[in-house]
C-alpha cells in the first residue's frame, strides 16, 4: 500500500522543520561541503548535526560521498535549492503583507 501523496508532503516539511536542517541545506547550496566545515558554521554539538544530516540523508534531500578521505554532503538535487528559494518568497510576501496590514491598524 502506497502512502498518499499529502501524506508524503507533510513528512518533508517535517524532515525541514528544524532550523539546524534548513541552515544546513543553505550552507550546501554553494556546493558539498565536509561535516567539519557545517560544524564551524552552525552553532550545534557535533553528535547533533550528525542526527540531522542523517535525518536529511534518509529523507533523500542531501547525499554523501568520500573526497580525499573527507565525508562530503551535498543537495540532491537542485529542486532543494529551489525549495528554499520559495520559501525565502513566500516570507517576503508574508511579511511585507503583516507590515502593511499593521500600518492599517495604527
Amino acid at each position: 500500500m502506497s502512502v498518499p501523496l499529502y501524506q508524503a508532503k507533510a513528512e518533508m516539511f517535517r524532515v525541514l522543520g528544524h532550523p539546524v536542517r534548513i541552515r544546513v541545506l543553505e550552507l550546501l547550496q554553494d556546493g558539498p561541503r565536509p561535516v567539519r566545515d557545517l560544524l564551524a558554521e552552525i552553532d550545534v554539538e557535533a553528535s547533533g548535526l550528525s542526527q540531522h544530516l542523517a535525518v536529511l540523508r534518509r529523507a533523500g534531500v542531501v547525499v554523501t560521498f568520500r573526497d580525499n578521505g573527507l565525508v562530503m554532503y551535498a543537495l540532491s538535487t537542485t529542486a532543494v535549492a529551489d525549495l528554499l528559494a520559495a520559501g525565502r518568497r513566500i516570507l517576503r510576501e508574508v511579511l511585507t503583507d503583516r507590515d502593511e496590514l499593521l500600518k492599517l491598524l495604527s
